[in-house]
């Protein structure tokens, strides 16, 4: 995948350790992470419930603060990153306000940053568009499907035309075939936006699918135990998840997961 090119260092972080202080004592959360990501990687993060995962797309956010280490988001730090605008987050849950139509609630965050009207609905257009909801701006969200309701939450997160798109398990809750569509979907928008994409998954299918970079982490507290560089082609119709290295980088996840919990025993 990219034809040797190399590219821009969008998100790096250089012996990442976060430690939460709880009534029960202190939570090592991610201990030691080293991670470089560059300009239009698709980087999903995997690893069982508790290792991290979400905690490191948090750092990268600057929703949670590293104890110790670095880490840089377009050569800044996450804060400044934050404070110009240099993400979008999209939850696991929509988390759509029920009293707005899909448009007012994609317009939520450009409202906020103090777009004219004209522009706000311009970019609304324009992301309903990419989402493959053109036409349902009127609609409010408990007149959508769960499956619908995301694509609106991935349009808010794109309305302001951040480079980087942050994705904590986005698909979890969705039944396996609105999944698959969703997924297709996804790499459609990654191939015509070229966004840099984190994505927080459970699914070892998922993430081969949708990664050019697979990061395998272990239990608690959160290591990497293994970085897989994907080697399947940018083009990927959802048959691929039968071919035969498909299923081998499918095994190396595996692998990684086992390791990690073999180290953590």
């Amino acid at each position: 995948m990219g034809g040797g090119v190399s590219q821009a260092t969008v998100i790096e972080a250089k012996n990442l350790d976060l430690t939460f202080q709880t009534n029960d004592g202190p939570v090592h959360a991610l201990k030691d992470v080293n991670l470089q990501i560059n300009k239009g990687d698709f980087v999903s993060f995997i690893g069982p419930s508790g290792c991290g995962k979400t905690t490191f797309l948090r750092t990268i956010a600057a929703l949670e603060t590293p104890t110790s280490g670095t880490l840089t988001v377009n050569g800044m730090s996450a804060e400044e990153a934050r404070k110009n605008r240099a993400y979008g987050y999209v939850f696991q849950a929509a988390g759509l306000y029920p009293w707005r139509t899909i448009a007012g609630n994609i317009k939520l965050p450009l409202e906020i940053m103090g777009f004219d009207k004209a522009e706000q609905n311009q970019r609304v257009e324009r992301v309903l568009e990419l989402v493959d909801l053109a036409g349902f701006g009127n609609k409010y969200p408990w007149q959508l499907s769960g499956g619908m309701q995301q694509r609106a939450s991935i349009a808010r997160a794109l309305a302001f035309d951040a480079d980087i798109l942050l994705m904590d398990e986005p698909f979890g809750a969705l039944d396996e075939i609105v999944r698959d569509h969703l997924n297709e979907q996804l790499l459609k928008l990654w191939d015509r936006t070229n966004k840099t994409i984190g994505f927080v998954t459970h699914s070892i299918p998922e993430a081969v699918y949708l990664s050019t970079k697979i990061v395998v982490m272990s239990p608690r507290p959160g290591r990497i135990t293994d970085v897989i560089e994907s080697t399947l082609p940018r083009e990927r119709p959802l048959e691929i998840r039968d071919s035969a290295e498909f299923i081998e980088i499918a095994h190396r996840v595996r692998d990684g997961l086992r390791a990690g919990h073999d180290d953590n025993a």
